[in-house]
Order: structure tokens, then C-alpha cells, then sequence
């Protein structure tokens, strides 16, 4: 072999000491990396939860809104419909529209307490992977 001539059997050795600053470097670089992408993922999770917090919210005070409005509009008018015409008394006549509004309303809530429990609004797999992550950084490596 010539003096020009380097193969990986003749290339100089890299200083031990470079190798390990440039080794440390690349970790800490790839922490930083891996940090960002779960802030971000962190970030797209938390806002679709949000968008679904949003929807059943709107839901519930859409319900909500309903609810009063058609009981506010419709009460007198259907407890004065129901004593004057089926000849019902006043008290019996509160109770049907009562129950009736009331049924209405149940419903409504049931609706959207089931859209609440259909999900999480925290981001569960970010944490998830950020305690992973933790954990595999603070246990001692075999």
C-alpha cells in the first residue's frame, strides 16, 4: 500500500474524546428533536379534542336553549289548551306539559352527556408516550 492510498484498515482513528462530544451532541440533538415533535403532537391532539369538547357543548346549549324557549312559548299555551278543551284541571294539566318538556330535556342531555363520555379531552396518547419517554430516559440502561 502507498501512502495516499487509505482504506478503512490504514484511516487515521478519530480522537476518542471528538467522538464521544459528537455522540453526546447527537443525542441531545435527537432529545430536543423527539421534544418538539411531541409538543407538537401534543398541540394537533389537544386541539381535535377541543373541536370535539366544542361540538358537544354546542349541542348541550343548543338543547339547552331549545328546551327553554319551547317550554317558555308552549307551557301556558298547552296547559290553558288541555284545561279549557279536554276539560282537564289546571294542576293535571301542568303535569302532562311538565312532563312532556321534561322528557324533552332528559333527552337532550343524554345526548350529549354520551357525547362527552365518547371521548377523552386530554390528549391521552401524547402523555402516553412522553411517560414512556421519561421513563425510558431515567431508568439506569443494561
Amino acid at each position: 500500500m502507498t501512502g495516499t492510498d487509505l482504506t478503512p484498515a490504514t484511516a487515521p482513528v478519530a480522537n476518542p474524546q471528538t467522538t464521544i462530544t459528537e455522540l453526546v451532541s447527537g443525542i441531545i440533538d435527537d432529545a430536543q428533536k423527539l421534544a418538539r415533535q411531541q409538543i407538537d403532537m401534543l398541540k394537533a391532539e389537544f386541539k381535535e379534542d377541543l373541536d370535539r369538547t366544542k361540538r358537544a357543548t354546542e349541542y348541550g346549549g343548543i338543547g339547552i336553549v331549545l328546551l327553554t324557549v319551547g317550554g317558555l312559548t308552549l307551557v301556558a299555551f298547552l296547559v290553558e289548551l288541555l284545561h279549557e278543551q279536554f276539560g282537564f284541571k289546571m294542576w293535571s294539566s301542568c303535569l302532562i306539559i311538565g312532563g312532556l318538556l321534561l322528557a324533552g330535556g332528559v333527552a337532550l342531555a343524554v345526548a350529549a352527556r354520551n357525547l362527552f363520555q365518547s371521548f377523552n379531552p386530554l390528549p391521552d396518547k401524547t402523555f402516553n408516550a412522553l411517560q414512556e419517554n421519561l421513563t425510558w430516559k431515567t431508568q439506569p440502561q443494561a
